[in-house]
């Protein structure tokens, strides 16, 4: 029993290494970048200050810091909203129309809404078609077409984490 303990040890050793060397030590260093000054060109002044945190509050850093706020919840919300219940009954429905999209190039796909968003695209094409616009929308690249890219591409994964653990569900209690 001691001898399979201690092999353990080392075999998830590379994975502690890893984690310190790439994920801890350079959060690290960028927090203690935070509280020091740029010298001249590309180097750092060590001397300790609170200025970085003091230039938050001004507007255009204040504008974007809330702006991506409201992104980032703007889109989790819609994410969470659709993720969840999708991938609660996908744990009984094929996964096979969840994983597809993988299987293309995330370049290619992002590349496919710009065509379906732009001014000439699809989506203004079929909206003049109906009667429901007169003329075309400005879509692409503003905040509604960063807010649907960022879904299509996070939401497979609130789907998957949702599957994993809707899949391991007692149905007879639900």
């Amino acid at each position: 029993m001691r001898k399979h303990r201690a092999g353990s040890v080392w075999m998830i050793l590379p994975l502690y290494l890893f984690t310190l060397i790439f994920v801890a030590l350079p959060l690290l260093y960028v927090v203690a970048l935070s509280f020091s000054t740029a010298d001249g060109g590309y180097g750092v002044n060590w001397k300790f200050t609170l200025d970085n945190y003091k230039q938050i509050l001004e507007p255009v850093y204040l504008q974007t810091f809330t702006g991506s706020f409201r992104l980032a919840l703007t889109s989790t919300l819609i994410i969470c909203l659709v993720g969840y219940p999708f991938g609660y009954f996908m744990a009984k429905l094929a996964m096979l129309f969840l994983m597809l999209p993988f299987w293309v190039n995330s370049l290619i796909r992002l590349y496919g809404w710009i065509i379906i968003l732009q001014k000439k695209g699809l989506l203004n094409y079929l909206l003049m078609k109906l009667g429901i616009i007169q003329e075309p929308l400005k879509i692409l690249y503003s905040y509604p077409a960063i807010v649907i890219g960022m879904i299509y591409v996070l939401l497979p994964f609130m789907a998957l984490s949702v599957y994993s653990s809707a899949e391991k569900l007692d149905w007879s209690l639900v």
